[in-house]
């Protein structure tokens, strides 16, 4: 099974750290937010890493020669979905994927490889915390989920943060059956939404990956979770990566 880092963007809410260097090269207590990632992988097991690049990907190319490619071209016209699908020829043994800008524990990815399901996604039940010192990146922009035991009902920012269960952290796995579900379903509502809208995107191609997720949940595709309770951290702005720097350290 590969892990697959989406790592695309060029995060303009990150500037001026982002500004010659792609975000995933921030660095937090010590580390480049893809060098915790490429370690939480390691621990568990995920030493074949496929980065997913286009600003600036020459520099990952230069200092992570180990990892696998996938050159995103389109990077600056398409969002999250398609940029995971510049790596469809790497699904088929099953993969992790996780966005780039993120920071969480070994134990994160332990417990996500131990879970039975064919998709599974990472949900922090400790999310609200974390937003209380985050004016630049309020709670209607989470990723929340609605669940009912350890099957996700619905994923979407417009759940209200009184009713979420959780926040989805951008770390989801599909082991092979789960890849190729994930695959007939991009590939459906490619033809079937052309041109037009989808769950709130402009197109398929300015679609998140939530967005294939709730899709796949209302054609009653069974999407499932794993709970972490912190351990995690996202680095959108630079407001989050000042607090990521204490935040992160204390939680070692």
């Amino acid at each position: 099974m590969k892990a697959i880092i989406i790592g695309a963007g060029r995060g303009r809410r990150l500037m001026p750290l982002t500004e010659d260097t792609p975000k995933c090269f921030a660095v937090i207590s010590g580390k480049r937010i893809l060098d915790w990632a490429i370690a939480a992988f390691a621990a568990a097991g995920l030493r074949d890493i496929v980065f997913i690049g286009g600003y600036h990907i020459e520099k990952v190319r230069a200092e992570y020669p180990h990892l696998t490619f996938c050159h995103n071209a389109a990077w600056e016209r398409n969002n999250i979905l398609a940029s995971l699908f510049c790596a469809e020829e790497h699904f088929a043994g099953g993969f992790v994927c996780s966005y780039a800008d993120i920071l969480y524990r070994p134990r994160v990815v332990q417990k996500l490889m131990a879970s039975p399901h064919d998709i599974t996604l990472v949900v922090d039940t400790d999310w609200r915390r974390r937003y209380r010192r985050r004016t630049q990146h309020p709670e209607d922009d989470a990723e929340k989920v609605l669940a009912v035991g350890d099957r996700l009902l619905r994923v979407s920012r417009d759940i209200p943060s009184e009713a979420a269960y959780g926040e989805y952290i951008g770390v989801a796995r599909f082991t092979p059956r789960g890849a190729e579900v994930l695959r007939e379903h991009y590939h459906r509502v490619l033809s079937q939404y052309d041109g037009h809208p989808f769950h709130g995107a402009p197109s398929v191609q300015q679609a998140y990956f939530i967005h294939i997720i709730q899709e796949m949940i209302e054609q009653g595709v069974p999407v499932h979770k794993v709970d972490t309770h912190g351990d995690y951290w996202e680095v959108d702005t630079t407001e989050d990566y000042f607090i990521a720097q204490q935040e992160w350290k204390e939680r070692e």
